[in-house]
């Protein structure tokens, strides 16, 4: 008999059944896009949002079906070069690592089609979103995994939040993760602010455990990592920022790594905008040069580009700002290795002894060969020498009356506006 109870509870069983992750029929799916890094980048036109820029990475295509935006996520393995001269064999989305930023607006239905071209299976959670439990992403608690060769589906509408959000597996996390799969899920608000960012940039931070000769992430390692990325890329393959001066900046830190991130900018400070918890009043916010990034979270910094020049934008943690560090190697500070240099190079030619009056020297070592498949620990050179970075290192590019984004080259300092030698 079928009473009123009955009618309501079967109500609630339909509507509840629409709001839990689902296997997609094929019809449905998709087409998966996968943009190059280094095509054209999507410019305002008539979006009523200034676009984000992922730098070295890209934003992910959508189609409009039905009032949604679909989305096609691919699960899959990834070669991702870290910076020339070495190639990691990473996991990530649609062929990049960290997969394409997703970019929405408050309000809009999203439709996520996920395909999982792994080997094991897979899910996907939408970090910091408040949407219905059953399309939280987490495997064994929310939904089944979803297997090699599978397509699920997840849709939802975007909540009353907008800001800095972020999308990885809750499944095998130490290896999915510590291989880059995650990506970041931006949502720009419905009704957009006075002031809004000329330049909105977005960058995922991440460490990795790449032994010297390998090519493959030990995702068994807790804390010796010896690899710090932006975007998946070190000091020099990560991408400059080029702003113009007067520009409002934004920019978007996630942090799913292992270690907390203190980011540093030269020339500038910024406030504090917004985390993955929501958005900062104006009398919460203050000015600093540092930002923390704690493991699990986002933080949107805002400031304007007033002061024009290269600034270095990093990792305050010193040993994040390095590659293929060895965690062991002795202390040779101050040590005279002469003799045993000497020995060493019998055996050894070419051998060189390092670190007696520091450490800066290791850039020298960018031109010996050493192990197959790995960076020196410093790389990169500016227009008067070596850098001495790697890892979590870019510049920020500010520049008067540029006519576009591309990279400007090195900054022309104005006579009279650098340090100088008074000795010899």
């Amino acid at each position: 008999m079928l009473t009123r109870r009955n009618l309501i509870a079967s109500g609630l069983a339909a509507g509840a059944s629409a709001l839990i992750v689902r296997r997609a029929l094929p019809q449905e799916v998709p087409p998966v896009a996968r943009p190059k890094p280094d095509g054209p980048r999507p410019t305002r036109g008539d979006r009523p949002y200034t676009p984000v820029v992922t730098p070295n990475g890209t934003t992910m295509p959508f189609r409009l079906v039905d009032g949604a935006k679909e989305f096609h996520i691919v699960a899959e393995p990834v070669d991702r070069e870290f910076a020339p001269g070495m190639i990691v064999k990473c996991w990530g989305y649609n062929g990049q690592s960290p997969g394409p930023t997703i970019e929405v607006i408050q309000g809009d239905r999203v439709r996520l089609f996920v395909t999982n071209q792994l080997r094991e299976h897979t899910s996907i959670h939408w970090h910091g979103l408040f949407i219905p439990c059953g399309m939280d992403g987490v495997t064994g608690l929310t939904q089944p995994g979803i297997e090699p060769g599978e397509t699920w589906v997840y849709e939802f509408t975007i909540p009353n939040q907008h800001g800095t959000f972020m999308y990885h597996p809750h499944a095998d996390e130490m290896t999915q993760m510590a291989f880059g799969m995650m990506g970041l899920f931006v949502v720009h608000p419905r009704e957009q602010p006075a002031g809004p960012p000329d330049r909105d940039f977005a960058i995922m931070l991440h460490n990795w455990a790449v032994h010297p000769g390998t090519y493959r992430p030990d995702p068994a390692v807790m804390v010796d990592f010896n690899m710090w990325t932006f975007n998946s890329r070190v000091f020099p393959g990560t991408e400059h920022l080029v702003v113009r001066t007067g520009d409002r900046v934004r920019i978007r830190f996630g942090n799913l790594s292992m270690w907390n991130h203190p980011i540093h900018v030269h020339g500038h400070a910024w406030k504090v905008v917004a985390t993955d918890g929501g958005q900062i009043a104006q009398a919460g916010q203050w000015p600093e040069t540092t930002v923390l990034v704690p493991v699990g979270t986002t933080r949107d910094v805002e400031f304007i580009a007033d002061n024009p020049g290269d600034w270095a934008l990093h990792c305050h943690m010193s040993h994040h700002t390095m590659n293929a560090m060895s965690h062991s190697v002795a202390n040779t500070v101050d040590v005279d290795q002469s003799g045993l240099e000497q020995k060493i190079r019998s055996l050894l030619p070419g051998y060189m002894a390092m670190g007696r009056d520091g450490m800066a020297e290791m850039q020298d070592m960018a031109s010996m060969p050493g192990p197959k498949n790995t960076l020196p620990m410093m790389m990169g050179d500016g227009q008067f020498g070596n850098i001495e970075m790697g890892g979590m290192f870019t510049v920020l590019k500010v520049r008067d009356d540029i006519t576009s984004y591309e990279d400007p080259g090195w900054y022309h300092f104005p006579a009279g506006s650098m340090a100088r030698r008074i000795s010899p």
